[in-house]
């Protein structure tokens, strides 16, 4: 072979040589990666960085300023109330007075109404009186009756109607005695019963101790034997019971008003009568009827009420049976429609 077939020759192997060489490397570098040397060192791992807020997301001084304002004031004032609510706690145990607390109503008479009129309103009070009295028909007895706040509600005039039920029933007011132990009190009913019912017959004013007032009906001989006169229910003697008997706001500072619910059952119409309440006292709460107990003494000897008492406690001890019971604000307000033992089932002790 020629010299120059022979270099051509090698020439050609060395290349395919080469080219082999090239091709094993790069498939061992698809398999194994690139060498150490070469290979990206691992990138930490940062948590997100948050967005920065913008002129219209941050919270503008003012209102900021505002808010620490509040929180202080609201922190003071609260640390008022605690101090003032411990400063008459220690007044009220350090208190003595007498549990009959009535006699306050003879200074406050003139005043009563203004002092409570605002109290009332929150509270919805007024509603509350107005569906109580709704219920009272026939000849009426209301005791307690102060300044007369329920005076407005009443529905003077007897007529026959119908119930919810559509029973034939009596509705309205044949006679209503107001009585109360306060004379200033009733004084200022009184007035005020002219001002609103001028020319109203069958209604009278007295000065009475619920626990003795004795049946004793406008237009009608003060007796049980009674007139002859159609009664409001068949079989029973006008002049021997009351239809209906209102008590609203008065058990709180009777000294005795488990006696004089049972005396008030007995004179109310044994069968169809209604004893009618409206009371404040203990709540559904602990919390609550403890802040009750420490400010009761205070309380009593300021407004001639004893605010913690226990109204349901009073009724199951009369003896009288609950009909319809409602209770409001944290359960101190009572509305309760109550009625006399069936006979022969005798009153509880």
């Amino acid at each position: 072979m020629p010299w120059g077939a022979k270099q051509d020759a090698s020439r050609s192997k060395d290349k395919y040589d080469d080219i082999q060489v090239a091709s094993k490397e790069r498939a061992q570098s698809r398999t194994q990666g690139p060498p150490k040397d070469e290979q990206e060192e691992p990138r930490p791992h940062y948590l997100p960085t948050p967005p920065i807020p913008t002129k219209a997301q941050q919270c503008p001084p003012r209102l900021m300023t505002f808010f620490g304002i509040s929180v202080l004031g609201l922190s003071t004032y609260c640390g008022y109330l605690y101090t003032s609510y411990t400063r008459q706690v220690a007044a009220s145990r350090a208190l003595e007075i007498d549990p009959d607390v009535s006699d306050r109503y003879n200074d406050s008479a003139t005043r009563f109404d203004a002092e409570i009129e605002l109290d009332e309103k929150l509270m919805r009070l007024g509603a509350k009186r107005a569906s109580l009295i709704a219920l009272a028909r026939g000849d009426v007895l209301e005791v307690s009756c102060g300044t007369g706040r329920n005076i407005p509600y009443y529905e003077l005039g007897m007529r026959r109607g119908i119930d919810e039920k559509g029973r034939a029933t009596v509705k309205g007011c044949r006679s209503v005695t107001f009585t109360d132990l306060s004379a200033p009190m009733v004084e200022v009913a009184k007035k005020k019963f002219a001002a609103l019912h001028p020319g109203a017959e069958n209604v009278v004013f007295r000065v009475r101790d619920a626990k003795e007032v004795e049946v004793d009906i406008p237009g009608l001989k003060p007796s049980r034997g009674g007139t002859g006169s159609e009664g409001v229910h068949e079989g029973v003697t006008p002049g021997s019971y009351y239809d209906t008997v209102v008590q609203t706001m008065g058990l709180c500072s009777m000294p005795d008003p488990v006696g004089t619910l049972r005396h008030l059952g007995e004179i109310t119409e044994p069968e169809h009568g209604r004893i009618l309440l409206l009371e404040h006292g203990r709540s559904y709460y602990g919390w609550l009827n403890t802040m009750l107990d420490n400010l009761a003494t205070a309380h009593a000897n300021r407004y001639g009420c004893w605010w913690n008492r226990d109204i349901g406690a009073i009724v199951k001890e009369s003896g009288l049976e609950i009909v319809e019971e409602k209770r409001y604000h944290f359960g101190t307000t009572w509305w309760l429609v109550l009625r006399p033992k069936k006979t022969g089932q005798g009153l509880s002790s």
